[in-house]
């Protein structure tokens, strides 16, 4: 089958980070394996981190890991299943959940799957989706309602999902007079705003760097936009009576917006963070004086995934999105890399079909 895989981490991303080339197709192993084809595949800035080697310290400390192929956002069609799975079937329509979990240990009991403590991570720890077949386990998939497509949700697998377990936890804070930042309109963030006007009352102001996404973020339902220049801050702050919001989701998290954001969080308010990349610096006594909270959100649950597929069928959640094949992958990845990808980019396998 067709895969692209790493072959070396190079902080640099050049212009042919992944190779596209031909490997054995996976096997059916145990009982409750489950082989997917490929209908799409998300693409996401893990994977530049990948590819820079910034996650190499915890997923390949030995060096053993290359060469892999990535990709952890992943949808398509039940290609081949163990003798134990009865959840899904030959020819299903499935999302993955982005972690192989065991359902064995105390995180997975608690519905906590996304800390399995024997969790795989397909495209971070084990070969992803960047090819024609996947293998995974029967606990990751998710069957789709039969309207979904692919190419229309599978970036929700990581991007979509991640952006709702943060939404999702932050329900209880954000009743009716709350005000809400949310900081990047991109991939994650168009999702999050999305899923804060599905869940919540709350007013949702969103700041970001790019005109184009500020206008898309009035469609996807924020009340008002800010674009980040010059004393963008002080903006929000006059825009919140100067106390700052309830809660301020971090989409970027790296490049000063993990600054910012807490300086636009309020007395008793909570700061989200979602994107990565930087270093949160903190006095502990702006901690402890206005009672501010710092939570990190780290994709989500099964559960959180069939909550958003049903949002997405009731068509409150959309993705914005751009289309690439399978062979064009390093373009893709530079548009990435240079921001010139607005919303999620999706890689589809060449004949990828039902």
């Amino acid at each position: 089958m067709k895969a692209a895989r790493l072959h070396r981490y190079d902080a640099s991303v050049p212009p042919d980070s992944l190779t596209v080339e031909e490997i054995e197709e996976p096997k059916i192993e145990g009982p409750l394996d489950v082989i997917v084809r490929v209908g799409a595949a998300g693409l996401c800035r893990t994977d530049i981190h990948i590819v820079e080697g910034q996650w190499a310290p915890i997923q390949d400390p030995n060096g053993t890991l290359l060469p892999y192929v990535l990709g952890h956002e992943n949808a398509g069609w039940v290609h081949e299943v163990g003798s134990g799975v009865t959840n899904v079937e030959v020819g299903d329509t499935v999302i993955l959940h982005p972690l192989m979990s065991c359902g064995l240990c105390r995180a997975c009991r608690a519905g906590d799957d996304m800390h399995c403590e024997n969790g795989q991570f397909p495209g971070i720890s084990r070969d992803g989706g960047f090819a024609d077949l996947l293998k995974t386990n029967a606990r990751a998939v998710v069957k789709l309602d039969p309207i979904l497509e692919p190419k229309d949700i599978a970036a929700l697998a990581d991007a979509g999902l991640t952006a709702y377990h943060a939404v999702r936890k932050s329900v209880p804070l954000l009743y009716a007079g709350t005000k809400t930042v949310v900081m990047g309109a991109g991939g994650l963030g168009h999702i999050g705003i999305q899923c804060l006007k599905a869940l919540t009352p709350t007013e949702i102001i969103v700041v970001d760097p790019n005109e184009k996404a500020l206008d898309l973020a009035k469609e996807w339902g924020a009340d008002h936009t800010v674009k980040v220049e010059d004393g963008y801050v002080d903006t929000v702050l006059e825009m919140t009576d100067g106390k700052g919001a309830e809660v301020v989701f971090d989409y970027v998290g790296e490049r000063g917006a993990e600054d910012d954001a807490w300086k636009m969080t309020r007395q008793g308010g909570s700061h989200y963070i979602i994107g990565y990349g930087g270093t949160v610096e903190v006095p502990t006594i702006d901690i402890i004086s206005t009672e501010r909270s710092i939570v990190g959100n780290l994709v989500g649950t099964y559960n959180d995934l069939a909550e958003l597929m049903v949002l997405t069928a009731q068509g409150k959640v959309t993705l914005h999105t751009s289309t690439y094949p399978l062979d064009a992958i390093n373009d893709a990845m530079q548009d990435l890399n240079n921001g010139r990808l607005q919303g999620r980019g999706i890689l589809i396998p060449e004949g990828a079909a039902a």
